[in-house]
């Protein structure tokens, strides 16, 4: 007869873990596996001049930095935005149990069980062919549209803050900030697709895979509302001198993410 399973108690389990030496940490127990995230610094005061120089230069919304104060309140901005997921049906990590400063949340995986981030999936299903590395780049075209029909954004919508669950579907992570809460909705799902397409595309181009994914974005970009597309065409036009830059390795794998994203986002022109 088997013993019952004994029930964590995980107010007691956070605040045995506030002092955890890094920010966030993965904790693997006898029946699930937690991760305890803590406040920290949020990102320097740089990046944002950075970030708005480059906005004011290009005349582009979507560049424009969306402020990640850290501390209590970045923590309080992911526990609202996880719960607020969760509540309309999107797959994200349970919340349960918070303090001012911290958070414990249950793995998207199953117990035993990896959920790669869908950055490593796609990455992962191009020795696979182009048919394997677009399926799992649908999926998560598909997963962000879901969100953007239930009314929400994400707060980076690049592959690796995206899970490949062990059932298939396509979760999401990390969500320290609030785009919609300091942007235009239509610059929040413009910059949804940016993003997504700046961390895939080049995976796209490498499985052969980037013409038969050019139709499945256009059906994409059309499914946003109009506003949201103006956005993007405007951004898109104002990124064309990318293409002038010479197709090396040498430049970088940085410089091919981007000619690869501009060979997709160019697409719906």
């Amino acid at each position: 007869m088997q013993k019952a399973q004994t029930a964590i108690n995980y107010e007691a389990f956070l605040r045995e873990h506030l002092n955890q030496p890094h920010s966030i940490m993965r904790y693997e127990l006898a029946h699930e596996t937690l991760w305890v995230k803590c406040a920290s610094k949020g990102n320097p005061a740089l990046n944002y001049w950075l970030l708005s120089t480059l906005a004011k230069l290009f005349s582009a919304a979507v560049l424009q930095p969306v402020p990640n104060p850290g501390g209590a309140e970045s923590i309080q901005t992911e526990v609202r935005r996880l719960r607020n997921f969760k509540a309309k049906g999107l797959r994200v990590p349970e919340v349960l149990a918070t303090t001012e400063q911290a958070f414990v949340m249950r793995h998207l995986g199953r117990p035993g069980e990896e959920a790669p981030s869908l950055s490593n999936a796609i990455e992962d299903a191009i020795a696979q062919g182009s048919a394997a590395t677009l399926t799992l780049w649908r999926q998560g075209l598909d997963a962000i549209h879901g969100a953007h029909t239930k009314g929400e954004v994400l707060s980076q919508a690049v592959a690796r803050n995206m899970v490949v669950c062990a059932d298939g579907v396509i979760g999401f992570i990390d969500f320290e900030d609030d785009p919609a809460a300091h942007l235009p909705r239509a610059v929040c799902m413009a910059r949804d697709a940016l993003n997504y397409a700046q961390s895939t595309a080049l995976f796209l181009q490498q499985a052969g895979a980037m013409e038969e994914a050019q139709k499945h974005w256009l059906a994409f970009i059309q499914q946003l509302p109009a506003d949201a597309q103006q956005v993007l065409a405007r951004t898109v036009s104002k990124l064309s001198w990318v293409r002038f830059l010479p197709r090396s390795k040498r430049l970088g794998r940085d410089t091919l993410r981007v000619l690869a994203a501009y060979d997709l986002l160019a697409s719906t022109r």
